[in-house]
Order: C-alpha cells, then structure tokens, then sequence
C-alpha cells in the first residue's frame, strides 16, 4: 500500500475528511457501549476519545470498548476502567473544536502509557489515530512532508495496535472507524484496501459481539450498522449494504441512523455524508 507521499489534489480533501471517529462502535457513542464520558475531574485528569469532523465523509466509528466483548456493556464500573474513556474527551475537543491543547493532552496520555507499557494496544491505536489527526493539520498549513510522515506512521501504529490484540474491541473499533473515513478521500488502489480493511475490523467487532449485541443500546447498534452498511455501499456490494440497513431500520427508530435506513432502503442510495459530532460537542 501506497501510504506516502500523497498527491497534491488530495491533500486539502484529506486535511478536512480525516477522521478518528467516536468512542466505541461506529459513530459517536459505540458499538460496544454507550457509556457517557466521563466527567468533572476525571476527564480533566485524563483525555477521552478520538474523531474527525468531515465535510466529505461521514465520521463513523471510532474508540475502544472491551466492555461490550465480555458482556458487560452495562457495569460501570467496567466502563470507568476502559482506556477510551480516559482519553476521549481531549480527542473530540480536538477534532470537533480544532483544541489542539487538548490533543496534545490526549496524546501525551497515550504515550505516557505506552512508555510504561510499549505494549499497549489500545493506548498504541488510539495514538495511531492521533497521529491522523495531525496530519491533517499538517495538510492544513501546506506542511505535505510532515503530513505524510505523520499519515504513515499513524497507520503503522494502528496497525500494530491490531496486530497485538487483534480480538479486541478496543482496537479494531478505532482503526476501522479511521480506515473507512479516510478511504473515501484517497485514490485508488488505496481506496478499497483500506475499505476492505475497515470493513474487516467491523465485520470482527460484529462477530465478536454476537452474544451481547442485541442487549447493547440502541445508539451503539445503530453506529456499528450503519458503518457497515454504508461501507459495503461504497465497496459496490448493495447485498450486504441492504441487510445491514435493514437491521439498521428495525433498531434505530427515529434517530438520523434510522431516518437513514428507510431511505436507503426507499431508494435514496446517494451517499449522504453523517457526521458524528451532536453528543459530543460542547
């Protein structure tokens, strides 16, 4: 895979369609929990999760959440030990509201872990996806070098990240919701290589999650899903792009995912950009 450098037509794209989207599932709350930030002086303590408000790409999932893969989705006392709560906060400041104190923060918790422990792999995936982020502001002020230094080296790490836990939540969540934003902003042959590898995390975090899926709240289905769906659209496959919106329709209700749905499945199948952002904004 071609990660550097990236055409110059592409870099403006890039800069405003990165994205590393929301806390746990395929949008902003989770396909693994919908667990609310942590608040007060925790959060101010620690930065919380990581994504890319995208003019031209839907910000879909993004985040970490081994609660939902062990079934206990709903204990908050497992929340309150999961590493994307820690984090996400500072990384949505940064991506929703360009705080790049608050990226920084957010970073800087990450590598502080990973210096303990080089091997953490959520710490590693969500640093990878942090390091996406600061790429686009790279991008952003013409720096292209640094830009595609970054881009490579966020992948890398995320892909690491994977590699080391590659049946955690945790991990495949962030990847996959960062692959399947920045695939519809790069060429081809990258394009579909990182669908695909997107659209594989996501696939796995389904699998995974099989027996607790259904118990999970609706907003977190509704993110996985609708990630999904809308990927397997843009990989040309309108089979599977169908039954996922059709799961989509019966458990989003009336939220924009399944307003979505019913349209999709009304016909509308124009790509419709959704961006991720309500629940967390400020």
């Amino acid at each position: 895979m071609r990660h550097f450098p990236l055409p110059m037509t592409l870099t403006l794209r890039l800069s405003a369609s990165l994205v590393l989207a929301c806390a746990a599932g395929s949008g902003c709350g989770g396909a693994a929990a919908d667990a609310p930030p942590a608040a007060g002086a925790r959060a101010a303590a620690a930065p919380s999760t990581a994504a890319a408000a995208a003019p031209t790409a839907p910000a879909t999932a993004a985040a970490g959440a081994t609660a939902a893969a062990t079934g206990a989705a709903g204990d908050p006392a497992a929340q309150e030990d999961r590493f994307d709560m820690l984090v996400r906060d500072d990384f949505f400041a940064g991506l929703l509201h360009q705080d790049r104190a608050a990226l920084d923060r957010a970073m800087k918790f990450c590598e502080d872990t990973l210096a303990r422990n080089p091997r953490h792999a959520e710490a590693m995936v969500w640093h990878g996806g942090g390091l996406i982020m600061r790429a686009g502001y790279a991008f952003q002020s013409g720096d292209r070098e640094a830009g595609g230094k970054l881009w490579t080296q966020g992948l890398a790490e995320m892909d690491r990240a994977v590699e080391l836990e590659p049946t955690n939540v945790g991990t495949l969540i962030p990847r996959g919701a960062v692959l399947l934003s920045v695939s519809q902003v790069v060429p081809e042959p990258d394009r579909t290589q990182l669908l695909d590898k997107g659209l594989g995390d996501y696939e796995k975090v389904l699998s995974l999650q099989k027996g607790v899926f259904d118990g999970l709240g609706s907003h977190a289905q509704s993110q996985l899903l609708y990630g999904l769906a809308d990927g397997w659209q843009r990989r040309g496959d309108r089979s599977r792009a169908r039954s996922y919106y059709e799961r989509l329709q019966r458990v989003a209700g009336t939220s924009p995912y399944g307003v979505r749905a019913r349209a999709w499945l009304a016909g509308d199948t124009k790509p419709r950009p959704m961006a991720c952002g309500g629940c967390h904004a400020r």
